[in-house]
């Protein structure tokens, strides 16, 4: 290992400069040229003081009183007007006067001279003025539309290639794929083969189908009818990495053929297709490993096929290896053969038909734990010296399966179900059917270092890829433009049936959380609806794979089943998988199946519709009004500029409004009704499994672009809280009354509500104060209750609120601020962190808790947490890491640590030399959460390079690094630096680059920022400035000046 070392790595400039510990120099980024014309001894040079700028991210204004105001490029600009004006009138003496001290008059012909230079001067000076500015960058200005493809795009060889568009043509479809490959692990290559069986669905002389990075060097064609092979050319078209085959003769429509392609290739050093990797095992000893990804595009990087989730086929997949290795794939091994060479070949049965992005395959040491279960052999798989972490895997996995084949009524197919943990791997885990696929941190589990969030993230995970072998695999969406019935259907899954079989661990907490912070994604005008037509590039496929797919699409099925009723949700569902099974589809094929239950009571389509579409989400506007209650709703918009609507604004949802109240006819039901554009309508309350049927008389006018209704109610209350459990995907305001009615009895009694409607006001009145729509005073009124909570979700939302205006006083400097706020949270959850013991005592609820105070304590060094912490520290260290420390509060003693002398190298070699996962993560939190730059620069860099540190951490180091004040620019600055390295690794568009753009940014809140956020992805490519990512950093950048020139004044008067 080689040590770290502080004079061992210098940084770069800029990062040195930006660097607290650094002296701030005076620095002229506008004059680095020499002047020209020497200042007069009465004029008195400018030199602007930015670093504080840099360093501290302070805005305009926020300069020290002795220093000058930052307004360099103007000062600047006028320093070297009046240095050239200087010039000049020393120069002035060269002229020639007449004797009486007067200048002779210009002729005619050179004041016409000078009149057409002013002229020019002047045309070219509004030309540049009236230019873009991305005029003079280097990739030029970002067109509206994207380039029309060429009508007729040209092969490698310069002959015409057949096909002009992304996706592929229906003309032909794959039968069946026999793939033979040979991987080689030392020289990280393989070689392949594949016959394809197509059938022609339509006359054709073309077979267009998907291949990139293969040395193709053979094909050849044969008909059904003649065994006779005919070896043909390929056109390739890296571009859309699509090639060509021009068929000898027609294919005739209804008959079927064989194509055979055979070719070489590397194995991927990304985390994309078939890659490998490398690792140590306990010995120190290097091993190779290599197994695939493939979701969505990558299929085609290993073999040709057509890599399309609606092209599906079956497979049979052969694997030549060395001996000592194992071979997995999706089905079970049929045989294996000893070769000539010393090789074996593993075939695997036949498998059943499915899309090429589930194709999986696997070369590695490995052992495994397994378990027959109705037939299914179900595995757990990882290297040898971890096996001993698999039994928590098996066991969930055991439970999760037979509860999904009852709830589904639908078998698993297959007759055995691997799980295996990859020693590096990008995603948290992949739905490969059969062969599932994780990182070690999200399958393995250690009794001794593993907290419960690890046992729940463990378990949330195994459920979730478990769903998709039934929502993806067996049903699967048409295109990616509707990923979301993928992933938020497992999404779903994964919390229900958390609920329903380890409810001790109270997910529904996690997925409380999970909307909150999807919502504020949402609200956002850079968002997008989950149902999308306008998704072809890979960049916009990669980008459909975000929290809206996941969180969005999980919320508006928890919506629909708790308005619906479980039981008709589940028999929908069930409807849905039996009529569509090995299909793909569309999400009106999912509302149809819904409608077949509701029995046209419900146009469950024309709902959903409304909130698939269109992105963002409502906001409802509630007001009392004796025995009424007046709903209105509009778009919730986090604007950058309120006085502009968003393009639509007069955007309409049908919401399934819920609601409790303190009145005796309400308070122990919840009910329902829908609130959408009609006058007059049915509306059912579901309870119990049971319908009550009746009839809301509902007026409906219109304010601008909104939509209103009226609720009757058969007394007054004194409040009314809406969205009740917080299971509609909606924010609620209430009029003025309303919010001091609800105010008043979270102070008297908190526990009228559940904490999840505790959690759900929190969430909304802050959102709210950030829209401007309640004072942010009025925020902290409500949470003044927080004295008296107990329960996890509200008090993790309300630290998680005031953490976020924490974090921008604290980058802008306002320490002082800050720190006031600190102290007022303090003393509202004071009573709560003294009661808080160092153990892993209690329910996974009120342990989780004990976590999240412990560590807000520790990091504002509240209550003499730190010296508790850097006792259990120390003793661990002096233990040599041997002694137990309690797993719960593990990283916030970790992070003690890490700030002390000597701390932060013990737990770097501890990191080197354990073998949990979970605690090497702990660990690495606590590295990366260091005061010192150089180290977290150290800590990125090898993370990057991904030896010591895999890289597949890079993203997480990241992210933790900008969220503390000494890392917030330097994690930016080395994402600027290493730009181009990241998105080779991480794929442009990717979940990973996505949380290292937002990661590295969302804390600026000043123009210099924003400036230079801006510019830096305005001189990258124009699928990288236009990436959604991007904008979304820079529409977050400006909401964050915006709150904070909005607030700051409220906050220094009322804190």
């Amino acid at each position: 290992m080689e040590p770290f070392t502080n004079d061992r790595l210098q940084l770069p400039r800029n990062m040195i400069e930006n660097s607290m510990f650094e002296e701030e120099p005076d620095v002229v980024d506008l004059a680095k040229e020499p002047c020209l014309h020497p200042l007069e001894p009465d004029e008195v040079e400018y030199e602007p003081r930015g670093s504080r700028l840099l360093v501290r991210g302070l805005g305009e204004h926020e300069l020290d009183e002795d220093e000058e105001d930052y307004e360099s490029s103007a000062k600047l600009l006028g320093m070297s007007f009046m240095n050239r004006s200087s010039g000049l009138r020393n120069s002035a003496a060269g002229y020639r006067q007449n004797s009486d001290g007067t200048c002779p008059a210009p002729s005619a012909r050179t004041i016409g001279v000078c009149v057409c230079i002013i002229l020019l001067a002047v045309a070219i000076i509004l030309a540049i003025y009236f230019l873009p500015r991305c005029t003079f960058t280097k990739e030029g200005c970002h067109k509206n539309n994207r380039p029309t493809e060429p009508i007729q795009p040209i092969a490698t060889n310069g002959k015409l290639f057949p096909w002009a568009q992304i996706r592929l043509p229906t003309a032909v479809t794959p039968v069946r794929y026999d793939l033979t490959l040979h991987p080689n692990l030392t020289s990280m290559t393989f070689r392949g083969s594949v016959t394809i069986s197509l059938q022609a669905l339509q006359a054709t002389w073309n077979i267009i189908l998907h291949s990139t990075g293969h040395n193709i060097s053979r094909v050849t064609f044969m008909t059904a009818v003649s065994s006779q092979e005919k070896e043909v050319d390929v056109l390739e078209y890296p571009l859309h990495e699509q090639i060509a085959i021009v068929a000898p003769e027609t294919l005739l429509e209804g008959h079927n053929y064989t194509l055979k392609i055979e070719y070489s290739a590397n194995i991927s050093s990304s985390y994309y297709g078939f890659y490998g990797i490398s690792y140590r095992d306990e010995s120190n000893e290097k091993k190779y490993f290599a197994a695939t990804q493939f979701e969505p595009l990558a299929a085609r990087s290993a073999f040709p096929c057509f890599d399309e989730p609606a092209f599906k086929a079956t497979f049979v997949i052969r694997i030549k290896r060395d001996e000592q290795y194992t071979a997995l794939s999706n089905m079970p091994k049929k045989s294996s053969v000893v070769l000539e060479d010393g090789l074996v070949q593993d075939e695997f049965f036949e498998s059943v038909k499915m899309s090429t992005y589930l194709v999986a395959f696997i070369v590695g040491e490995m052992k495994n734990l397994s378990q027959d279960v109705n037939g299914t052999l179900v595995s757990i798989y990882a290297v040898p010296e971890k096996i001993g972490q698999v039994q928590h895997a098996l066991e969930t996995t055991v439970k999760l399966l037979d509860f999904y084949q009852s709830y589904f009524e639908i078998q698993y197919p297959l007759k055995k179900l691997d799980l295996v943990a990859i020693p590096d791997f990008e995603a948290g885990a992949m739905e490969n059917w059969g062969l599932l696929t994780f990182r070690e941190e999200t399958l393995l589990y250690d009794a001794n270092t593993s907290s419960v969030a690890d046992r729940k993230l463990v378990t949330k995970v195994i459920a979730h890829e478990l769903a998709h072998q039934w929502f993806g695999n067996l049903v699967t969406m048409q295109w990616w433009n509707d990923v979301w019935l993928n992933e938020g259907f497992a999404t779903f899954m994964e919390y229900f049936s958390l609920e329903k079989i380890f409810g001790e661990l109270s997910s529904y907490e996690d997925f409380l959380d999970a909307r909150f912070k999807t919502m504020k994604k949402d609200s956002l005008n850079s968002s997008h609806p989950i149902s999308s037509s306008s998704v072809e590039s890979s960049e916009q496929i990669e980008e459909m794979f975000d929290s809206l797919s996941y969180f969005k699409g999980a919320s508006l099925l928890l919506m629909l089943k708790t308005y619906l009723s479980e039981d008709i949700f589940q028999h929908a569902i069930i409807l849905y998988l039996h009529n569509h099974s090995y299909t793909s589809i569309h999400s009106d094929d999912l509302w149809d199946s819904f409608n077949e239950f509701t029995n046209k009571t419900l146009d469950v389509k024309k709902m959903m519709r409304t909130w698939t579409l269109q992105k963002g989400f409502p906001l409802v506007t509630v007001q009392r009004k004796g025995k009424q209650i007046l709903v209105q709703q509009e778009r919730f918009c986090l604007n950058v500029k309120p006085e502009i609507q968003p393009s639509d604004a007069s955007s309409l949802w049908h919401i399934p409004l819920s609601y409790i109240t303190d009145g005796k006819n309400y308070s122990k039901h919840r009910s329902v009704s829908l609130l959408d554009k009609k006058s007059e309508r049915h509306v059912f309350f579901f309870h119990r499994q049971r319908v009550y049927g009746t009839l809301l008389t509902w007026s409906r006018w219109v304010v601008g672009s909104r939509r209103a209704g009226v609720i009757n109610l058969t007394e007054e209350v004194q409040w009314i809280k809406v969205n009740t459990n917080m299971t509609g995907y909606y924010i609620v305001h209430y009029a003025d009354d309303n919010w001091e009615a609800l105010i008043k009895q979270l102070k008297i009694n908190p526990y009228v509500l559940s904490d999840k409607d505790r959690a759900n006001l929190i969430n909304n009145i802050f959102e709210l104060a950030g829209l401007g729509k309640v004072s942010l005073q009025r925020a902290f009124d409500l949470i003044d209750y927080l004295r008296n909570e107990t329960y996890t979700a509200p008090i993790s939302e309300a630290l998680f609120q005031t953490e976020l205006i924490y974090n921008l006083l604290d980058k802008l400097g306002h320490v002082d601020l800050a720190s006031r706020l600190v102290n007022k949270v303090f003393k509202l959850l004071q009573s709560q962190i003294q009661q808080q013991t160092w153990t892993d005592e209690g329910t996974p609820s009120t342990r989780e808790l004990r976590s999240v105070l412990l560590d807000f304590a520790c990091a504002h060094r509240l209550e003499n947490c730190s010296a508790a912490a850097l006792k259990l520290f120390f003793d661990w260290m002096a233990s040599n890491g041997t002694q137990s420390l309690p797993t719960d509060v593990m990283t916030t003693v970790f992070k003690a640590g890490a700030k002390t002398e000597g701390g932060w190298s013990f737990l770097l070699s501890k990191y080197v030399s354990l073998g949990s996962e979970a605690e090497k993560n702990k660990i690495l939190e606590a590295l990366a959460s260091s005061e010192d730059v150089r180290k977290l620069y150290w800590l990125m860099k090898k993370s990057l390079d991904g030896d010591l540190i895999r890289t597949q951490k890079l993203s997480f180091i990241i992210r933790t690094v900008a969220r503390h004040f000494p890392g917030h620019l330097l994690a930016w600055d080395f994402v600027k630096e290493n730009w181009s390295k990241l998105v080779q690794k991480f794929h442009l568009g990717s979940y990973t680059i996505q949380s290292i753009v937002a990661g590295s940014t969302h804390l600026f809140a000043t123009k210099a920022h924003l400036s230079e956020v801006q510019a830096f992805f305005e001189n990258q490519s124009e699928a990288t400035f236009r990436l959604r990512c991007v904008q979304e950093a820079l529409e977050v950048i400006q909401l964050n000046m915006q709150w904070v020139e909005k607030n700051l004044k409220t906050l220094t008067y009322w804190l």
